[in-house]
Order: structure tokens, then sequence, then C-alpha cells
């Protein structure tokens, strides 16, 4: 019996250490535009994801007039064009409503979709029940409940962020602790990451992108958080920028740091949501690294002023 005990015990730290190592492995920033089709990139961050993320899924439908009956709970966002939608629910009952780009719809086990017009949907898979309360349709720009409300990658007075699915009740009317989502429009945000303990994986889904929308990221925050150990060598490397377009598919890993700017709107869709207390501001901690190594002008690594006084946790 101790035998048994000592190697249920060892097969039970393998399978851990290689869970965790494959989580490592996977924790790769990447972009697909998913006006490109299928590609090895898509295929890649949708790897990752399964593997960071037990449980969840996620497929591109372009120009298609229907999501078939699944035995999963999906939540959808549609992407491309505009029509009329149908849900037939598991029982037989009809919910219809008009779409338009920036929609989202939730579609429970056993329920399936039709529209008159061939749309484009990012459909997640995902694991929980979503609560009765929430409607099939949720629609950013048409429903009264949703309102502009200013934070996270959009602070200004007048932010377009409208708040689909969220975590809280003070923050938004619609509560799913499996994924959450704001409609935004990103011109300036913080620089900041989310704990591989306690955060949450974030995915762009560019919906409009201005010219020279960007998203500024860095994989080594490990560094970032220790500027006086950083060389000039390490620093001209610390932090890469990525030009975004429409169709851009961001996947943003937990302990990515990462800053959109120049006017992107987006669905901001974090798994399992928006952790409160899970958004580790690094602003001041960039700047302190330019001034020990005397960074400025062109050599200076970019940081939000406003954000770089001081830490911020939201």
């Amino acid at each position: 019996m101790k035998i048994q005990f000592y190697l249920l015990t060892l097969l039970m730290f393998l399978a851990f250490t290689w869970f965790q190592d494959a989580k490592a492995q996977n924790s790769r920033f990447m972009i697909a535009n998913l006006y490109d089709g299928p590609s090895d990139t898509l295929n890649e961050i949708l790897e990752s994801f399964r593997v960071r993320n037990p449980g969840y899924d996620f497929t591109y439908y372009s120009s298609v007039t229907g999501i078939g009956k699944e035995n999963v709970h999906r939540i959808v966002f549609l992407q491309e064009g505009e029509g009329n939608a149908t849900i037939t629910t598991e029982a037989g009952d009809r919910i219809e409503s008009s779409l338009t780009f920036g929609d989202m719809v939730i579609l429970r086990k056993g329920e399936h979709m039709h529209t008159d017009q061939p749309l484009g949907f990012l459909v997640f898979t995902v694991p929980d029940i979503p609560p009765a309360e929430l409607p099939s349709y949720i629609r950013p720009d048409w429903d009264p409940n949703i309102t502009d409300v200013p934070g996270g990658c959009a602070t200004e007075i007048d932010a377009y962020r409208r708040i689909l699915l969220t975590w809280r009740k003070d923050v938004g009317e619609y509560i799913f602790h499996s994924l959450n989502a704001h409609r935004v429009r990103i011109r300036d945000s913080f620089s900041h990451y989310h704990p591989e303990d306690t955060g949450f994986d974030e995915f762009y889904l560019v919906q409009m992108a201005e010219e020279g929308a960007k998203i500024i990221i860095s994989e080594n925050v490990e560094l970032i958080r220790e500027p006086e150990k950083i060389t000039a060598y390490q620093a001209t490397e610390l932090i890469q920028e990525y030009e975004l377009r429409k169709g851009d598919l961001v996947y943003i890993p937990r302990g990515v740091m990462h800053r959109g700017v120049g006017g992107v709107l987006a669905q901001v869709i974090t798994v399992p949501g928006f952790i409160p207390g899970s958004e580790i501001g690094v602003d001041h901690l960039i700047r302190e690294i330019n001034e020990i190594l005397a960074l400025d002008n062109e050599n200076a690594l970019p940081y939000n002023i406003e954000f770089s006084s001081e830490p911020v946790i939201r």
C-alpha cells in the first residue's frame, strides 16, 4: 500500500509539474488577423489558450448564416456584418434580435442561431453556466443598461467604454465569472500586467484601428520589476511595439505587460474575468529605468506619464 501511495503521489507531482511547464511554454504574446483566414499563428494562439485555460475554447466563423447546436455554453462576438438573428432554445422557443458590429450573443447549451445575412463571429466556449438573468443578446450601443464607464484601458472623461460582461455589480449590469468583455476605444492606456497566479488571460479583438494604432508589450516583467538591475543592453530589448489593424486577435497571456495607444476600438475579452486587484501598473518602474540609465529622447522606454508617479493596482 505504501508503494502504491508513493507512486500515486509521484504521478500527481509529475502531472502537476508537466501542466505548469506547459503553461509556461504557452505564455507567449501573439497576434493573428481573423480576416486573413486560418493560419499557423491562430492555431498557436488557440493551442496556448486551451492549455492555459482548461475548459475553454474558441473558433472563428467567417461569412456564415448560423451557429449550430452544441452541448456547450458559448459567448459569441459579432466581428463582421449586420443582420437579423433568431436563437432557438433547447425547449424550442425563438428569441429574435437585430445584430450590428460589436454586439454579443450568449448561446446556452443546446441552443442554435440563424441569421438572415452572412456574418462573422468569434465564438468562445466557456465551462460555466451563464446566469439566467443574462439576456441572450447584449448590444453595447443599444442596451439602456450599458453606458460609458471610464476606467481600465480608457480613463478619459469622454471615453467610449461599454461594459458587456463584468465581475462586480458596481461596475456593470451583467455579471459572469467565466468570461468578461468591455468594448472600448483605447487611446493611451497605462502599462500593466496580470499576475500569473491571480490574474487572467486577455484578448483584444480589434474592431477599428486608427493609423498609428499599436500595442506596446514586454514579456520580461521580472526585469521591469527590478529597475536597478537592468543594464543598458537589456533595456534595448525590454519593450516591443506592434501595429494593429482591424480584424486582429491579440493574445495577451498572464504575466505579459501591455499598453494600447493610438486609437484602437476593441472588444477586450478576459478569461475568467476582470478580477479586482489583478491589473498591476509598471509605468513608475519604466520611468525609473529611464532615469537610472539616463535614457531620453528616442532612447527612452515608452511609458504613460499620467500613471508614472506611483504604483497603480486596479
